[in-house]
């Protein structure tokens, strides 16, 4: 899919994780001078990519800035080979040193991931420092003739940056996740760092931009911005209440991810079928969020 905004033009690249369609994205914005990337996906979708940039007749050598909402391993996970190919790549100050040394980042998802860890994420390598370039809230990124403004975007992770060009937004997972042709958006709510209160002020600072398209890494480009982003915010409000009630009536784990997953399906029922409601569980594992929301309990009820 391509879709042209004046000088630039966008195309969405599915990345065709895991062998299924519309999971990972990564975009292809080619400016009037070069093309940028951004978003990296993990290592074991990095041959998936290369091909689709071979496509087009786009060499890695030919792609000279990459920008990664961020270092998520399904957003970020080859940003290190990129840097190794010469390509600077522009990350949040907090997700910057785990760029260039992923040994923290790898050991916690190998807590979580264990002996899938090379299926789902392939390798991931240290960026060289020198590659590396550190952007921060309000700033401009200059790139293939283009400029993008960053936007600090917390709630999903603290290191989360949305990039903005004009009414056009590359979201990450800050504005939730939504297949293509389909009105559900879930909710992305990994621990350690969901934040009820830092997303609402994220997703307060997104409606002030005025923007007329999100491109959601899982998965393209929305139709209506502020329509999406009510939508979302609604699902995310129950869904943390959700939690919340079955904190107090006191359920273990997986009685809790068996019922969060029976609520999320019924409410997106009218909008999506079983083989959708794969792919939205492949983008986004419903334990994943019931740990994240937990912890965000646990840390609200301790203080």
């Amino acid at each position: 899919m391509a879709l042209r905004y004046g000088v630039m033009k966008i195309e969405t690249l599915d990345l065709r994780f895991q062998g299924s369609e519309h999971v990972i994205a990564a975009f292809l914005v080619h400016g009037p001078e070069s093309p940028v990337l951004i978003e990296t996906g993990p290592g074991s979708t990095l041959p998936t990519l290369i091909a689709e940039l071979d496509r087009r007749g786009i060499r890695p050598a030919d792609v000279r800035d990459v920008l990664v909402t961020h270092i998520h391993l399904d957003h970020a996970g080859c940003a290190g080979w990129w840097a190794r190919e010469g390509a600077r790549v522009h990350v949040h100050p907090i997700g910057a040193p785990h760029l260039i040394d992923p040994s923290k980042l790898l050991a916690s998802a190998t807590r979580i991931y264990g002996d899938r860890m090379q299926t789902l994420w392939g390798e991931i390598l240290a960026a060289p420092a020198d590659r590396v370039v550190v952007v921060e809230d309000g700033a401009t990124i200059e790139a293939g003739g283009l400029k993008f403004r960053v936007v600090e975007t917390p709630g999903h992770a603290w290191h989360h940056h949305v990039f903005c060009i004009d009414d056009v937004a590359f979201t990450g997972d800050a504005a939730g996740i939504q297949l293509p042709q389909h009105a559900w958006i879930d909710l992305p709510a990994p621990p350690p760092e969901f934040d009820r209160e830092a997303w609402r002020t994220t997703l307060s600072r997104l409606r002030e931009l005025d923007l007329r398209t999100l491109y959601r890494t899982h998965f393209g480009p929305g139709a209506d911005a502020a329509a999406e982003l009510d939508r979302f915010e609604e699902t995310m409000e129950v869904a943390v209440d959700w939690i919340r009630d079955m904190f107090e009536r006191g359920l273990e784990r997986e009685a809790m991810i068996a019922e969060f997953s029976r609520r999320m399906r019924e409410r997106a029922s009218a909008a999506i079928d079983d083989g959708d409601a794969r792919a939205y569980e492949l983008a986004n594992p419903r334990s994943m969020s019931v740990d994240g929301i937990s912890r965000y309990w646990r840390k609200k009820n301790a203080s």
